[in-house]
């Protein structure tokens, strides 16, 4: 995947717009974009200073194609590391063609999926994690994930490992030092100190392997099952959190033959919700599949809101019927959070409704046609993301290679500790501290292979 050729992309999204951005970047791109480029001053751009802008026209020959606004930067101060030339145009489809066609003809190639960015990592302007959270930070669409991105891009959850692994590293120098001098029986690392770090490394790595769970659902939005029988509301419950009429409202029961999916974001947290068809008996094929659906779905949610027509809640059998319901949803899915949720309640009198807060555990009592109670549920959604370590600024982490490689770290760090525990020589020990070297290196990419490389620029946009 390494070339020394010079690249050229698209860097804004296909299509028309008021401006589009061509990014060139490689040893030659300032030579292959001098001679093409007219400057409205006479400027020869070759000879221009790095991080400098200049008016002019793209010329094919004597054929203008277009007035555009270039960004130069020379040597190793550019995102990649390279001579990089930005050429902004205007947002014509036809133009951006032309253009990208023009510097093909004169030298450059189409780059591959972000091989941009593959060469900032390669060129040592970007470690690997912070690579990866380039396409994180790209495809962010909510606060919270944003906030993940960029602290990562900043370097926050690089720097912490890169930090645990240089102290391992020097004591694990030490090890192999007192290697060397066995016959002579001498500790050159010195023991309390090396637990000390042992357990230092151990806590940061149980803290980040846990704070996955939660970056994960960040990133990907946290998936919240509509289930109930049919009629309940559930399509209007949709409706009134996504507010809009996104799913099919009908006073017959079925409507829903199919489950809907729609994303919001709440507080700077994503939530994805899933109505699902109505739980029951039915001898309609089609309703049938939708029903098998809904169970699929509840196995994929994080939350699950099981919605009641609190009108049939009348009396004792009914409140009964229902808390055996419930109980055996949370004995199947004992793992997901579980919301109650009793629609139609400005049709219930005050007092009935009291007597549903007293008969059923953690009831939540909305009217979803009139918005009533809403917002409540959307804050106790809210409740179960524990957001505190965000707030904190603490490290998320939110990649699976990333966790994949931690927890592997963490089983050798408890290789060493059990060494350290029962006396086992320091030539075994030093075989377990190499392989948590090893993991660590993964993760910044001090330890790399092509095909890691390209599972993970495979992912990104060919601008980038």
């Amino acid at each position: 995947m390494i070339s020394q050729d010079t690249i050229v992309a698209l860097a804004t999204p296909a299509g028309a717009g008021a401006i589009a951005i061509i990014r060139v970047s490689g040893t030659d791109a300032i030579t292959i974009c001098s001679p093409l480029f007219r400057s409205t001053s006479n400027k020869i751009l070759a000879e221009q200073k790095s991080h400098t802008l200049h008016l002019g026209h793209i010329m094919d020959g004597q054929r203008m194609i277009d007035e555009v606004l270039i960004s130069l930067f020379k040597g190793t101060n550019s995102y990649t590391g390279e001579p990089t030339v930005e050429i902004s145009c205007h947002g014509s489809s036809y133009i951006q063609q032309e253009i990208i066609q023009l510097l093909l003809r004169n030298g450059c190639r189409m780059a591959d999926a972000g091989e941009f960015t593959l060469r900032a990592f390669i060129n040592g302007k970007l470690d690997l994690s912070q690579a990866e959270a380039v396409a994180d930070l790209i495809a962010s669409d909510s606060e919270a994930s944003h906030k993940i991105a960029m602290q990562q891009m900043r370097g926050g959850f690089s720097n912490e490992i890169k930090k645990l692994r240089d102290e391992l590293l020097n004591f694990a120098s030490l090890i192999e030092l007192e290697l060397d001098f066995a016959e002579e029986d001498v500790e050159f690392a010195n023991r309390s100190q090396f637990q000390e770090l042992i357990n230092r490394i151990t806590k940061v790595l149980k803290r980040l392997i846990d704070s996955f769970a939660i970056g994960n659902v960040i990133k990907n939005g946290i998936p919240v099952a509509i289930v109930g029988e049919p009629n309940v509301g559930k399509s209007t419950l949709l409706n009134a959190l996504l507010n809009e009429e996104r799913a099919i409202v009908s006073d017959i029961a079925g409507t829903t033959r199919d489950t809907i999916e729609d994303e919001i974001t709440i507080q700077g947290i994503g939530f994805r919700f899933i109505d699902t068809a109505g739980i029951r008996e039915t001898n309609d094929v089609v309703e049938s599949i939708g029903i098998q659906k809904t169970f699929e779905k509840i196995e994929l949610a994080q939350v699950i809101i099981y919605l009641v027509d609190g009108t049939t809640l009348t009396d004792a059998y009914t409140i009964e019927t229902l808390n055996i319901e419930i109980g055996k949803i949370k004995n199947k899915y004992p793992q997901k959070p579980l919301i109650v949720v009793a629609n139609k309640i400005d049709e219930i009198t005050p007092e009935n409704q009291q007597i549903l807060t007293e008969k059923i555990t953690d009831i939540h009592l909305l009217s979803a046609k009139q918005h009533i109670g809403v917002e409540e549920l959307q804050t106790q959604l809210l409740d179960f993301v524990n957001t505190g370590a965000l707030r904190n600024d603490e490290t998320i982490v939110t990649n699976s290679r990333h966790y994949d490689a931690l927890l592997k770290a963490l089983e050798e760090i408890q290789k060493v500790q059990y060494g350290i525990d029962h006396g086992i020589s320091s030539d075994l020990m030093a075989i377990d501290i190499r392989q948590a070297l090893y993991h660590f290196g993964e993760i910044t990419g001090e330890i790399t292979s092509d095909d890691l490389l390209g599972n993970i620029f495979a992912n990104f946009c060919i601008g980038k």
